[in-house]
């Protein structure tokens, strides 16, 4: 009977026992942002070509120009986005080791005030904070966390974002002119294989939230094909009129 109440525990133990995926990770983020803009712009950007009745070559020539220029300007605004916070972070840390270094009884004292504030019993609050205070990296890890709200072992890589950007933006400007580059002659399969393009684009970003894969794909179907629609539209207005 102890075997099976024994076994019982690991089980129910090793079943709490749960992990979390990586929320802070600098590639998610500018991967599927890419990939959609890639998807949604290019497709636009054609549709409106295509909609001022121009022909077959300059509707792929506007596909891959689209392409080219929104890899390369994506990819250069998130490496100048993520590594200014990247430094705006540095710089914060640079100002929390320097006040450790100079005043590290005082930033004891502010970490104890802070885990009293959150319910520790102040005696316990501040032996705590004494004995996490006596490593200066781990204290700056713990201040860090608790101040800054940002992990010094863990910041976002610019390189990352930049090359995350420009891959998948590349890969999802791709797919309108694809139908194009095979030898298709009219617009409707770009703009077919583009809508499924972002419709899987929205049902595979279902996984790693909470969202229904069937909701998250139709919600960028729709915005995607809105977009195209209102540039095809334009498109053809823009035409007429010259």
């Amino acid at each position: 009977m102890a075997i099976i109440d024994t076994e019982a525990a690991l089980h129910e133990a090793h079943r709490d026992n749960h992990t979390h995926r990586d929320v802070n990770g600098g590639w998610l983020r500018p991967a599927v942002f890419g990939a959609m803009d890639g998807l949604v712009s290019n497709l636009a950007l054609m549709t409106g070509v295509a909609g001022g009745t121009a022909g077959r070559e300059a509707v792929v020539v506007a596909g891959l120009a689209g392409l080219a220029a929104g890899a390369f300007s994506m990819a250069a605004g998130e490496y100048t986005s993520v590594a200014s916070q990247r430094e705006l972070v540095e710089a914060e840390l640079a100002v929390e080791r320097r006040e450790l270094r100079k005043h590290p009884k005082c930033e004891e004292k502010e970490l104890a005030a802070l885990y009293a504030a959150r319910g520790v019993e102040p005696h316990l609050a501040h032996e705590v904070a004494r004995q996490l205070s006596r490593d200066p990296e781990q204290a700056l890890e713990i201040h860090a966390r608790e101040e800054l709200g940002v992990d010094p072992a863990d910041l976002p890589s610019p390189a990352v974002a930049a090359v995350s950007s420009f891959g998948s933006f590349a890969l999802g400007a791709l797919l309108p002119v694809l139908p194009y580059l095979l030898g298709a002659g009219a617009l409707w399969p770009a703009v077919l294989v583009a809508l499924l393009g972002l419709f899987g684009c929205g049902a595979v970003v279902a996984r790693v939230t909470a969202r229904t894969w069937w909701f998250s794909g139709t919600r960028q179907l729709a915005l995607g094909g809105a977009a195209a629609g209102v540039t095809y539209v334009l498109g053809s207005l823009f035409g007429a009129a010259v």
